[in-house]
């Protein structure tokens, strides 16, 4: 048992069409009042994530790490040889960085610009846009900077597994198929969080 208080949130939603469902050009209001214009329905994970970051604010929480199989995008940057890791915090990296070191889940830091947030926040109809101004160019990183917009605090990880989300090469200690990554490597977060408490 690791001595930490954890909150696990886990949005949920389908994606199917029907007279209600979204249309391109919509705009829908996220839970800390932020509009959002709808370029992309099929990035629709995004924004139910992007509520449950408002709502994991409520837990006055020290860190907040969300992960997902968010984006195609991160599986062509690098596959499965890494997740890729989004923060604000080089002390949270260097946490988890250590943590996929030690499980041989190897983590690696994907890049968090502002040159990515203005393409997610020049938008016409709303405050941000569901996908950047370039539509795929930089994917991976244009989902990491709107989830970013719904950060208020200083210690945030988004880890988009999309790469890793089943084992496709040659690992000893991966099954082909489903494998679970990271969670070796949260444990080993969470217990190294635990630790400077």
């Amino acid at each position: 048992k690791i001595p930490i208080n954890l909150v696990g949130l886990m949005p949920l939603c389908e994606n199917l069409p029907s007279g209600k469902a979204n249309k391109p050009g919509d705009v829908v209001t996220a839970m800390n009042g932020k509009t959002i214009q709808v370029d992309n329905t099929d990035a629709e994970g995004r924004l139910i994530l992007a509520d449950a970051l408002c709502y994991a604010h409520t837990f006055n929480p020290q860190v907040i790490l969300d992960l997902a199989t968010l984006t195609g995008a991160m599986d062509v940057a690098i596959g499965s040889a890494a997740t890729g890791v989004f923060t604000n915090s080089t002390k949270m990296w260097e946490i988890i960085h250590e943590a996929g070191k030690y499980t041989g889940d190897r983590m690696w830091r994907m890049p968090l610009f502002h040159h990515y947030s203005k393409q997610v926040t020049e938008c016409h109809l709303a405050d941000l846009c569901n996908v950047g101004k370039h539509g795929r160019q930089a994917g991976c990183c244009t989902a990491a900077a709107f989830l970013w917009e719904f950060v208020n605090m200083p210690q945030w990880l988004h880890l988009d597994i999309a790469g890793v989300m089943e084992s496709k090469d040659e690992c000893q200690y991966l099954c082909k198929g489903m494998g679970g990554r990271p969670t070796r490597t949260l444990v080993e977060f969470a217990s190294a969080l635990a630790k400077q408490s």
